[in-house]
C-alpha cells in the first residue's frame, strides 16, 4: 500500500515536473505597454532568419528609468527548454541589463522607451529554433516574455491557398497546401523527423501543429490534406487611426483629455457575421506607432484611452469577446475583455493604447484561452485576406535539437477551388 502511494506521488511529481516546464508567455503588468519586435523599423511577426537583426522594444509607464534585464532560452518544437548548454546556442552571455532606453517627450502620458538589440554587444544566437526572451526587474524576476523563432532557409515549400474541401465549410475556411522540399537534406523517417507549424496573421500562439506529410514522392514531402490544415477565415480586421491625437480620425468619433490623457471614442461597430462580405483593406493586425507631428515615433506618440463598443444582439455564447490584435500580442487577459453593458445593450472596453494606425478585430474564446473561431463576431467568409505562414521543424535521429530548416508565407488574396 504504502508502495503504491510513494509511486503515485513519484509520478505526479514527474508530470507535473513536465508540464511546468513548458515555456508559456508571461502577460505583461499594466505600467508594461506597446511590447513588439522590430525589424528595418516595423513591428513584425517574431519569426527571423538565422543571422538577421532585429529588436525587442517595450514602454514603462511608470518612466522613472527602471533596469530591466534580458534572458533568452532555446525550445524545442512543443516550447520546452532544451537540454543543450546556453553556450551551444549562445555566443556571449545573457543577463545583462538592458542600455538602450529614453524617456517620453512632450507626451501626457509619461513612459520610458526600451529596445534590445538582438545580436547586441553582449551576445549573439547561434542556432535556429523556438526560443523565448524573458525581460527581469531588478530582484530579476519575469516581467514579460515573448516567443519568438529563428530559421535557416534550407528547405523550398510550394504552398498555396485554398477554399475548404468539404461541401459545408466552403464558404468559411481555408485550406493550406503545400509540399516540403530539399537538395541539401534527405529527410531520415520524416513521419516522426520532420514536423510543421502553420500560422495564420502571425498567431504564433494558435498554429496548426503535429501534422504529419501525407504522402510522400522521393525526397518531398507532401502535405493534402482536406481538414486538418483548415482555418476559419474570419473577416478583415477593423482598425482606427489617431495620429493626429487631438483630432477625431479614421473611425474616431470624438476625443478629449478631461481626465489627463487624450482619450478616442470609437464609432460603434455592428457585428459583421449576418452581413454580406465587404472589401476592407487592413494590414492583418499590425500596428504602426505614428505621431503626425513628430521627429521620432518611439518617444514622441502619445497614449489614448480608446473606448471600443459593439452592438452584437444575436450573440448568446457563454464565451468571452476580447479586442485582440498584434498591438497587445493577440492576448486573451483580462484586461481586453469586453463587458456587457445591460443599460446600452453594447460590449464596451476602454484600452490604453499607443497613438497610430492600429488593426484589431473582436475575438471569442473562453476563459481557458480556446479560441472559437467558427462563432466568430464578425462571421468567416472565403473571399477574407489573410497571411499565413509555414514553419519546418527537422530532427535527424543523431541531432541533440530541433532545428527549423524553412519557412514559407502565402496569402488568400488569390484563392483556388
Amino acid at each position: 500500500m504504502l508502495k503504491d502511494i510513494f509511486l503515485q506521488i513519484i509520478l505526479i511529481f514527474i508530470v507535473s515536473s513536465a508540464v511546468a516546464q513548458t515555456e508559456t508567455e508571461v502577460v505583461p503588468p499594466y505600467n508594461i505597454k506597446t511590447a513588439s519586435f522590430v525589424q528595418s523599423n516595423e513591428n513584425v511577426v517574431p519569426i527571423f532568419k538565422l543571422g538577421d537583426g532585429f529588436q525587442f522594444q517595450f514602454d514603462d509607464l511608470f518612466g522613472n528609468e527602471a533596469n530591466y534585464y534580458f534572458e533568452i532560452v532555446h525550445c524545442d518544437y512543443d516550447w520546452k527548454p532544451t537540454d543543450i548548454p546556453k553556450t551551444d546556442y549562445m555566443t556571449g552571455f545573457d543577463g545583462q541589463r538592458i542600455i538602450q532606453y529614453e524617456n517620453s517627450v512632450n507626451t501626457l502620458q509619461i513612459y520610458s522607451h526600451y529596445i534590445l538589440p538582438i545580436p547586441n554587444q553582449f551576445m549573439q544566437l547561434r542556432l535556429s529554433g523556438n526560443y523565448i526572451l524573458k525581460i527581469l526587474d531588478e530582484s530579476r524576476e519575469v516581467v514579460l516574455s515573448r516567443r519568438f523563432i529563428i530559421y535557416e532557409d534550407v528547405v523550398t515549400i510550394p504552398m498555396r491557398v485554398r477554399r475548404a474541401r468539404t461541401a459545408n465549410l466552403l464558404d468559411f475556411k481555408h485550406n493550406i497546401e503545400f509540399t516540403i522540399k530539399s537538395l541539401l537534406i534527405n529527410f531520415q523517417t520524416p513521419i516522426k523527423n520532420v514536423k510543421i507549424a502553420l500560422f495564420q496573421n502571425g498567431q504564433i500562439n494558435s498554429a496548426i501543429k503535429n501534422i504529419v506529410p501525407q504522402y510522400t514522392i522521393g525526397n518531398d514531402l507532401i502535405y493534402k490534406y482536406d481538414t486538418e490544415t483548415q482555418f476559419w477565415a474570419g473577416n478583415e480586421f477593423l482598425y482606427f487611426d489617431n495620429s493626429n491625437i487631438r483630432s477625431a480620425g479614421n473611425n474616431i468619433s470624438r476625443i478629449n483629455s478631461t481626465n489627463g490623457i487624450y482619450n478616442s471614442n470609437l464609432y460603434t461597430h455592428n457585428a459583421r457575421g449576418n452581413l454580406p462580405y465587404s472589401v476592407t483593406p487592413d494590414v492583418n493586425g499590425n500596428f504602426v506607432v505614428r505621431n503626425l507631428g513628430a521627429v521620432r515615433n518611439e518617444i514622441e506618440a502619445d497614449y489614448a484611452w480608446v473606448y471600443f463598443s459593439l452592438s452584437a444582439p444575436a450573440y448568446m455564447k457563454n464565451k468571452g469577446i476580447y479586442i485582440t490584435g498584434m498591438f497587445n500580442n493577440y492576448s486573451l487577459s483580462p484586461e481586453y475583455k469586453m463587458d456587457f453593458n445591460t443599460e446600452t445593450k453594447l460590449y464596451e472596453k476602454a484600452i490604453l493604447i499607443k497613438q497610430g494606425f492600429t488593426n484589431f478585430q473582436y475575438q471569442v474564446a473562453d476563459d481557458k484561452g480556446n479560441i472559437d473561431g467558427e462563432s466568430n463576431i464578425d462571421g468567416n467568409y472565403w473571399q477574407t485576406e489573410n497571411d499565413y505562414t509555414i514553419l519546418v521543424y527537422y530532427r535527424e535521429n543523431t541531432d541533440r535539437y530541433t532545428r527549423v530548416i524553412g519557412k514559407a508565407s502565402a496569402n488568400s488574396n488569390v484563392v483556388t477551388d
